[in-house]
């Protein structure tokens, strides 16, 4: 196995039924798969896909991908039909939400869930889209803006 450097030191891992589903959805998004493991009857498989824009890459990691999900020793308390993402935001930050939220809203507009909307708070603006991806997950589109990163 060729280990590289980590690109990320927070990995979190979305625990999924189908890798199929989410390689089309968001494959749509410009995502590209990077790794996959695919997943036996006797063992879950492993996927990442990396979004590259000239803010940086962003890596997106799925486990499972098959019912053995459903086994895992936590998520195995919840009924199946439990949104994966339930209380979960994922924010991902893009060049332009406009720019990108014209690119997949035609394409996914049964997924989205707030058009691209001017935002702020005390101290901030910025522009940003949200939507759920097919299991569940809440996903944040955003212009960047500065998370004291």
């Amino acid at each position: 196995m060729n280990k590289q450097p980590i690109r990320n030191n927070l990995i979190i891992e979305l625990h999924i039924p189908d890798f199929d589903v989410a390689k089309k959805f968001y494959s749509i998004l410009g995502f590209k798969v990077i790794l996959e493991h695919v997943p036996t009857a006797d063992k879950p498989g492993y996927l990442v896909m990396k979004l590259t824009t000239e803010m940086g890459e962003t890596l997106l990691h799925f486990y499972g991908g098959n019912d053995l999900v459903y086994n895992q020793s936590y998520f195995k308390n919840y009924p199946k039909d439990t949104k994966r993402g339930y209380a979960t935001s994922i924010t991902i930050p893009v060049p332009s939400a406009d720019e990108f939220y014209n690119k997949v809203a035609d394409t996914l507009k049964d997924h989205i869930i707030q058009p691209v909307m001017d935002k702020e708070d005390k101290e901030m603006k910025w522009r940003d889209f949200r939507m759920e991806d097919p299991f569940g997950f809440y996903l944040r589109f955003t212009e960047l803006i500065d998370w004291g990163q």
